[in-house]
């Protein structure tokens, strides 16, 4: 007879607990996820390069591979000569791969660790992390490919081998057509 009173006492706790959820979802502004469909968050970022700011919609336009990364990442390390692979052969046609480090290190560090590796595509750096936040998340790396008019068109948890020949044929028809994928449904 116990056991069925401390059950019917958690039923009460947890319809309370989903019955407060459900009202504070009601009574709060949506929160947009960031996902496939979806239009890129904006967010400013500071070039390792030249050391000025640039924010995400600057890139309105372009086809972009933005992928947030860090340097004590191991599967980031693994993943980044193909991303280099990828930006010398598809940014001359218009792919910009961009690269966001989160790194708590100064810029001077984050850059000689590209320049170890010999990586010379766009990298920023959000010393922060907030683009962690903004994009939501979940580790590094992370990866969104932007179409030109800013909207998500696939989201990439984890590696990837980004010069694979499927990989590619979605950016060839992204800086071929604008928009590979309906705005509805994700790659």
């Amino acid at each position: 007879m116990a056991n069925r009173g401390q059950w019917i006492a958690v039923g009460l706790v947890l319809g309370a607990l989903a019955f407060g959820l459900t009202a504070a979802g009601l009574l709060t502004p949506e929160i947009g996820r960031v996902q496939p469909g979806s239009v890129a968050p904006d967010a400013k970022l500071v070039s390792l390069d030249t050391g000025d700011t640039l924010a995400v919609h600057e890139f309105r336009g372009q086809v972009v591979l933005l992928n947030v990364w860090a340097t004590y990442c191991g599967p980031c390390e693994e993943e980044m000569p193909s991303l280099q692979r990828l930006s010398d052969e598809l940014g001359p046609e218009g792919l910009q791969v961009v690269g966001v480090s989160i790194d708590p290190d100064n810029a001077l560090r984050v850059r000689a660790w590209l320049n170890q590796r010999d990586l010379t595509f766009m990298n920023l750096h959000d010393r922060s992390g907030h683009i962690q936040k903004i994009y939501q998340t979940v580790g590094v790396p992370e990866s969104f490919v932007l179409d030109r008019e800013g909207v998500i068109v696939k989201k990439v948890i984890g590696a990837t081998e980004w010069d694979h020949p499927g990989q590619k044929a979605l950016f060839r028809r992204l800086l071929a057509e604008g928009t590979a994928c309906p705005r509805s449904a994700p790659c």
